[in-house]
């Protein structure tokens, strides 16, 4: 019986060779297209998408003095593209429309990688900017690995080698197949991210257009601006809507009427902010906005949202590829807020006219730096101001769109229903561009219109280097405002900033700076207000101006955010706490980082 048992276990000859051909055909269909891929590309059978947009491209920060032509470009098919000089340029940007369809979704670009410059910490970038053209036929190794270039940097951050060689055999062929296949799940998920910027400004477009753009190349699909001021003017505004996926809402009496109305006006974690000049009004608007903006991204189907300021920079380091997309993609879906600590601009000129083309040296936040090297360096950091950081240091953050979620301050974000599951970023930082301008002293002071009093300006700012800074910029002479900016904002001690720069207080990153300086050269900005221009008619030019004057100006000028609603009275006696769980918390406000003080605290 045990032999009759055993015989029926045994596979019959006819099963036994169907499992081996399976598994022989299974093998050897693999190989085959891995070798036809591998024979097609050496003899140049798919061509590389680089070639079509430019015969001769260039990495950024490439000597056209210095480069390094191969031997063996002549006498192979691995043709030598890198070695031509000529000054860098984009020129894929040229004709790089940001079209949309009629559902909003931009077409997907490939942002550029960064590799380290072994440098004072500073990173440089390494791959070119393509759009992604889905009609376009795409080589196996095109999507994340294309043919491999070794570059080296010199002190200078210029380019002194450069090679460019063929994939040489069939086992890296296939070792690429498998990198590209395991990354499938990962790209797809990059693929349909969405994700958008909202900010309450009142600027021109000489620095809403390049931090517009900027963030159009790392990523971001859609703008809410909540305009006012310069920024609500028709030669501004009709230039912002110009422009696909940024929508522009204007600071209207209608608008005021309808945040009076809103939830967290209503609410007490507000409400210390209410009724108070200058930075605190600011404060009270930002998160009104940002509350509205939170239902514009959900109707305009966004997975995530992010408060900024336009003097401030998003900078996705760590990641694979110098991408938000890329970034987000990464983050685990029980995470509802991710926290990007802030980086403090520190100018080395007193001129700087165009402050994300001219400023590359920043100030590390506490959160990325050791603690003993942080307290180490704490007093030459500081440089005599009243913290390490001129104005804030708790960052900003981006979260994920859901069911009850609510602003918490301008730099965080809260939900009714319970607390966020956050996450604090290691490398990717918040670039703020603070007081980059001398000129920004006076447009500051400008805006606010408090005493220059030690005891009135605490009522109008928030952070203690503002109030010094506005009430030296109502008292002084240009001359001493211009000595007293010198000495407190700009970094000209060579000798310190080296110092400083070995111990990672501050660092190099040039990322943004040559993608806006690229940006500018390949004329993306003066093409977009010439296009904006060109499609207004003289009527409709002048009408728009006429209604602005009628309506939009006048009533911005006459309506705070402090006097929505009818009076103080009535508006505290509205307010309640809803019957939510978990929302006890107040508002986050602009914070300073940690000082000498605090740890004294600790010991």
């Amino acid at each position: 019986m045990a032999g009759g048992l055993h015989a029926s276990l045994r596979p019959t000859p006819s099963s036994s060779s169907f499992t081996s051909r399976l598994l022989l055909m299974l093998t050897i269909l693999p190989l085959t297209l891995a070798a036809f891929a591998f024979v097609l590309q050496w003899r140049g059978g798919l061509t590389d998408p680089a070639t079509r947009w430019s015969p001769d491209p260039l990495f950024p920060g490439m000597d056209p003095s210095g480069t390094v032509r191969s031997s063996a470009a002549a006498s192979s098919d691995c043709v030598d593209l890198l070695g031509r000089s000529r000054s860098a340029s984009f020129p894929y940007y040229r004709d790089w429309k940001f079209s949309y369809g009629s559902d909003l979704r931009p077409k997907v670009s490939f942002n550029q990688r960064l590799v380290n410059t072994g440098t004072e910490g500073g990173t440089y970038p390494f791959s070119r900017f393509r759009p992604f053209d889905p009609t376009l036929p795409i080589p196996f190794d095109s999507i994340h690995y294309p043919l491999i270039a070794l570059i080296a940097y010199g002190k200078s951050g210029k380019i002194i080698k450069l090679r460019r060689f063929c994939i040489a055999s069939l086992e890296d062929v296939l070792l690429k197949w498998a990198k590209v296949l395991g990354s499938v799940h990962q790209l797809r998920s990059m693929l349909v991210l969405e994700l958008c910027i909202t900010t309450s400004t009142s600027g021109g477009l000489e620095q809403t257009l390049p931090w517009l753009f900027y963030h159009k190349v790392i990523g971001v699909t859609n703008f809410f601006l909540f305009v006012e001021g310069k920024a609500a003017t028709p030669s501004v505004s009709k230039v912002l809507e110009s422009i696909p996926g940024v929508k522009v809402i204007y600071r209207t009496k209608e608008l005021e009427e309808q945040q009076a109305r809103s939830r967290i006006w209503n609410e007490t974690w507000l409400a210390s902010f209410f009724y108070k000049p200058c930075n605190y009004e600011l404060f009270v608007k930002q998160s009104l906005n940002m509350e509205m903006a939170i239902v514009m991204a959900r109707e305009a189907g966004m997975d995530w949202i992010i408060h900024l300021d336009t003097d401030e920079l998003i900078h996705p380091a760590g990641a694979r590829e110098y991408s938000m997309r890329q970034l987000l993609a990464e983050v685990p879906g029980n995470v509802d807020m991710v926290i990007f600590p802030n980086y403090e601009s520190s100018i080395e000129r007193d001129d700087i006219k165009e402050p994300f083309s001219e400023v590359s040296m920043f100030k590390k936040n506490y959160d990325h730096l050791p603690k003993d090297t942080y307290f180490g360096n704490y007093k030459e950091a500081t440089r005599g101001n009243p913290n390490y950081f001129l104005t804030y240091g708790n960052g900003k953050s981006a979260a994920r769109i859901q069911d009850h979620l609510r602003p918490n301050g301008a730099h965080r974000w809260h939900n009714y229903m319970k607390t966020p599951n956050e996450i604090k970023l290691d490398e990717a930082a918040v670039l703020h561009y603070t007081y980059p301008k001398f000129s920004d002293l006076t447009s500051r002071r400008d805006r606010c219109r408090c005493k220059p009093t030690k005891e009135d300006v605490k009522r109008c700012f928030m952070l203690e280097f503002d109030r010094s800074a506005f009430i030296i910029a109502s008292t002084a002479t240009e001359e001493e405002m211009l000595h007293w900016y010198r000495e407190h904002i700009v970094w000209t001690d060579k000798a310190v900033n080296a110092k400083l720069l070995k111990k990672g207080i501050l660092t190099r990153i040039y990322a943004p700076m040559v993608i806006v300086q690229e940006l500018r050269e390949s004329g993306v900005f003066t093409s977009v207000v010439a296009a904006a221009h060109t499609n207004l008619s003289k009527d409709e030019f002048l009408s728009s101006i006429e209604s602005s004057n009628t309506s939009r100006g006048i009533e911005s000028r006459g309506i705070s955010s402090r006097k929505i609603g009818n009076s103080r009275e009535s508006q505290a006696t509205a307010r309640k706490v809803l019957e939510t769980a978990l929302t006890d918390s107040y508002a986050v406000p602009p914070l300073s980082p940690p000082s000498m003080k605090d740890i004294r605290l600790d010991i």
